[in-house]
């Protein structure tokens, strides 16, 4: 009988200063891993929104390329017309 004492308190001694000690320090790395992570996430949070923020004016862009795409083609169609009243006015400066 006293054999089972001895494994009992031995495994009683092992829970308690091996097992117990060993599960407590376990739990408090995880809590600390939930907690950068944590921290992390809010942080990330803070980027995104910063993102989000400095490419809200992307589709603004388009579509001002879109209008620059048009203006390059007036531009194209006044030079047109510039070069042939100049070439006019040429024409009627060497004619008088």
């Amino acid at each position: 009988m006293t054999a089972v004492y001895w494994i009992w308190g031995a495994t009683l001694a092992i829970i308690t200063f091996i097992v117990v000690p060993l599960a407590v320090h376990l739990l408090h790395r995880t809590l600390k891993a939930a907690r950068a992570i944590e921290r992390y996430a809010r942080e990330s949070l803070t980027a995104g929104v910063g993102i989000a923020t400095n490419t809200s004016a992307i589709p603004a862009l388009e579509q001002t390329l879109g209008t620059a795409g048009s203006l390059v083609e007036a531009s194209k169609l006044l030079r047109s017309r510039a070069e042939e009243i100049s070439g006019v006015a040429v024409d009627l400066a060497a004619s008088r």
